[in-house]
């Protein structure tokens, strides 16, 4: 009776729960769709509806932002499974093989659903659109939704960039009138800079899956590589008169995609399109949205075993209602309702083709460690002197993606990277190794392989990002399947810097940002220090062009505290500081030479606001404020007037459309400042900015061909439009830039540097005076699409240069050398460009 009596409080308990669950429009208190809702309010549904159903829904804190926000994902299933929850994520390890005990696993499992919401910011039905599907998912009593959640295990991520989405979100509220206003002329479709889509420092977290540079994508990607989905759906919005875009995706597809995860595609689109011809609505399939470039949330997941897509609605800058140029009305309701039918249907095919998901899923991860996809089987790097902080940069990489890596000792026969030839290489017990015969070997092929074959040349990103090139590190491909060496710690010097108080001097060793680091962390404690232009020997240790010494005497105001903040600034940095008892080298310049010179603490002040590219302030502003740590001022460009500049030691110009250089007054009193002794940095476009001025650098002419005129010539398909067009241009390719390792520009670099060209700039070189230090020559392309027309032009310009103006300087950077945080060796370049001369 006990046993009766207990069962029917437990029911009572249950039913009651269910019915305390409350529909959105009940919870929110408006009809979903009828407003934004903000992220705070988003995760309150998320909470109730997990408190009125523990049995079926789990919610989970993995992280937070920048800003504090919580991010948090809820995993639906079967209360059955909902038990059993930690057993099925470790079995699906095992299926992976990246548990450990393979053959234990069980293919008799649910399939694992992953529904990622909101990524950009201001792209905001989708967020709206998660907390329908979850309702649904809770609250429908048919029995095909109870059938769906035996077979799988949906996790839904509400908001990856809830930072993004608040600044949307909270601005739109405060605009908007009584009713939306449908019209797109009205502000309420318009966004002032930087916009909702970028997460706190204005990064695109939909480029950055495989680079994890940003805290929120550090986060997300560690519990999904715990999890590892056999499906995923990437949410998104596109331009407001574009129809829904959902799987098949468009060529080109990367060759590590399987025939499989094609297949697959095209069974979920076609569900998906059984849906929208019922309703009548307008979708497009295989075009735009390419499967090529490894870090988006479509790419990524298919690189990692899963059937990773994007689905795109039109509604950017819709607003919660806005007309469209076909004069449809397209409302927020409309742009819900459209992501949760897509949402419904994924969730419908894994379910009906579990047991296939399943297999192949375990079919994929053991091909990939028996070492089958792809020609070659071993990646090698050769660390030569000084490459220390940027192996560890690399090894922190393939931690964070889950790769493994070794080392291995021999001579073996490999792909030069650096010549693109075949030869011979004899490599150390200290060299790096990665063998692709693992779990992500998909993903370690689309990450080094030297140049990426394109089945299409109209792509939707960049076309080259190999990571020897990215880190500036030599590297070897073989097509031997080679048996690696446990990795070792990087040949480094002492980590616990010693705080010896009678050192004559410390001398840090300029060989990446750590050094920078370490630098600015001093400066910033008033310690005076000074760089070499020679390299010198002391003691029998060498120090190349650029490392900083310390000296007692010239931080004599200091006292003894000295050689604590040296130590404590090297700690933090993670680089060594040596001691030495005396200023005379046994070769190069003494430390009271001229070739000695001081660096002084600088004062740095950005440009931002309108005009500017947000993508690249944000960049900056991270990579100041998060790896540098070195304090960096934000000034908005309509508020340049009001700029102290004689405390402005370095002004940079980010890319963007600078308008204020337009104005010859503005550009005269810039080349004032700097005349007395100010620091112009430019980058991307700011240098073509500066280059339509009087006193600025010059645009390279293009040498063009006699080339007899075709009569016909004009005469073009209209269908081969875009093809014709990506003639003249390059989406993202890898060049060689020579440069001059003389120049306090190039300190702590070799003699080549591999830029990503992603535009048609080239200029001419400098003449006396100037310092030609980056140039490209001829047949510099090392990876990537360049169209026929743009790259018999991309060669001999420049790339890199400094131009004294009086006395002071302004500092060419052509490229984007720290693009989206992960171009690796472009970052000490930057801190050459603000810390040197």
């Amino acid at each position: 009776m006990l046993k009766f009596r207990l069962l029917g409080l437990f029911l009572l308990l249950v039913f009651s729960g269910f019915a305390q669950l409350k529909s959105p429009d009940a919870f929110l208190g408006y009809p979903l769709g009828s407003r934004y809702t903000t992220h705070a309010r988003l995760m309150q549904y998320f909470e109730h509806v997990a408190s009125s159903a523990p049995e079926r829904v789990q919610l989970r804190q993995y992280g937070s932002t920048y800003e504090g926000r919580p991010l948090m994902t809820a995993f639906i299933t079967d209360p059955e499974n909902l038990k059993k929850l930690e057993a099925i994520r470790i079995n699906n390890l095992r299926l992976a093989q990246l548990a450990g005990n393979e053959k234990s696993a069980t293919e008799e499992t649910p399939v694992i659903v992953w529904l990622s919401y909101n990524v950009h910011g201001n792209e905001t039905s989708s967020s709206e659109a998660s907390m329908r599907t979850l309702y649904h998912l809770i609250n429908d009593e048919s029995v095909s939704t109870k059938e769906w959640l035996k077979k799988t295990v949906v996790i839904i991520d509400p908001c990856l960039n809830p930072d993004g989405r608040d600044r949307y979100v909270n601005w739109f509220n405060s605009i908007v009138g009584k009713s939306p206003n449908p019209s797109f002329d009205a502000r309420e479709h318009h966004e002032p800079w930087p916009g909702g889509r970028t997460n706190h420092y204005y990064f695109d977290l939909n480029r950055d899956w495989a680079w994890q540079t940003q805290q929120e994508t550090v986060q997300r990607m560690a519990l999904y590589q715990q999890w590892m989905p056999q499906v995923h759906v990437d949410y998104h919005e596109q331009g407001i008169d574009a129809p829904y875009y959902f799987a098949p995706a468009a060529e080109p597809y990367h060759r590590v995609v399987t025939p499989f995860q094609r297949i697959f595609q095209d069974s979920i689109g076609r569900n998906h399109a059984r849906y929208f011809d019922a309703n009548g609505w307008v979708y497009f399939t295989r075009l735009r949205f390419d499967l090529l470039y490894p870090s988006y949330g479509d790419t990524y997941p298919t690189f990692n075993g899963s059937i990773g897509m994007t689905y795109e609605q039109g509604g950017i800058g819709a607003g919660l209602s806005v007309k469209t140029s076909l004069g449809d009305t397209l409302t927020l309701r409309d742009r819900i309702e459209h992501h949760h039918t897509t949402a419904l249907s994924t969730i419908e095919t894994a379910a009906r083709q579990q047991s296939l998901l399943i297999k192949e899923f375990k079919k994929y991860f053991s091909n990939a460690v028996n070492n089958t996809t792809g020609s070659y089987k071993t990646y090698l790097i050769k660390q030569e002197d000084g490459d220390g902080q940027k192996i560890s940069a690399l090894k922190r990489l393939l931690d964070k993606n889950g790769i493994r890596y070794g080392n291995y000792e021999g001579k073996v026969k490999v792909y030069d990277y650096s010549s693109g030839a075949d030869a011979t290489v004899s490599f150390s017990r200290n060299d790096l190794a990665i063998s692709a015969g693992q779990p992500r070997s998909a993903l370690i092929h689309a990450l080094f392989e030297p140049n990426s074959y394109l089945s299409d040349s109209v792509t939707y990103d960049i076309t080259a990002w190999s990571i020897p090139f990215v880190f500036g590190l030599n590297a070897y491909a073989s097509t031997q399947p080679l048996i690696l060496q446990p990795p070792t710690s990087n040949p480094q010097p002492p980590t616990s810097n010693p705080q010896p108080p009678s050192a004559y001097a410390f001398i840090i060793k300029w060989e990446g940002v750590q050094s920078a680091k370490a630098a600015g962390l001093l400066l910033q404690k008033g310690v005076l220090l000074r760089y070499c232009e020679l390299p010198f020997s002391i003691k029998g240790e060498k120090f190349n062009r650029g490392s900083i010494i310390i000296l007692k005497t010239n931080n004599q105001h200091l006292q003894s505290s000295l050689a604590t903040m040296v130590k404590n600034a090297c700690d933090e940095a993670g680089v060594y500081a040596w001691p030495v008892s005396t200023g005379m080298v046994d070769k190069g310049a003494d430390f009271g030479s001229d070739l000695v010179l001081p660096i002084r603490y600088k004062r740095v002040v950005l440009m931002a606001g309108e005009g500017t590219n947000a993508n690249a302030v944000g960049s900056l502003w991270h990579f100041f404020e998060e790896q540098l740590n070195y304090p960096i001022t934000l000034v908005e460009s309509d508020n340049l007037h009001s700029v102290n500049w004689n405390q402005t030691d370095v002004f940079i110009l980010p890319g963007g459309s600078l308008s204020f250089l337009d104005d010859k007054a503005g550009t005269e009193s810039l080349r004032e400042w700097i005349s007395k002794g100010g620091k112009l940095i430019a980058l991307e476009s700011a240098v073509a900015s500066l280059s339509k001025t009087e006193w600025g650098l010059k645009s390279k002419k293009s040498e063009e061909p006699e080339v007899k005129k075709d009569t016909y010539e004009s005469l073009k398909l209209y269908q081969d439009r875009e093809r014709d067009y990506v003639k003249n241009i390059t989406p993202g390719a890898i060049y060689k830039v020579d440069l001059d390792t003389t120049h306090p520009l190039a300190f702590g670099y070799r003699k080549t540097y591999y830029t990503l060209k992603q535009n048609d700039q080239l200029y001419e070189f400098l003449p006396t005076g100037g310092w030609n230090v980056g140039v490209i020559k001829k047949e510099a392309r090392k990876a990537g699409f360049v169209g026929a027309t743009l790259a018999p032009k991309l060669k001999d310009g420049l790339i890199f240069g400094v131009q004294p103006v009086g006395q002071g300087s302004v500092v060419y950077l052509a490229d984007d050398i720290i693009f989206r945080s992960f171009w690796e060796n472009g970052k000490l370049m930057l801190c050459n460009a603000v810390f040197f001369q």
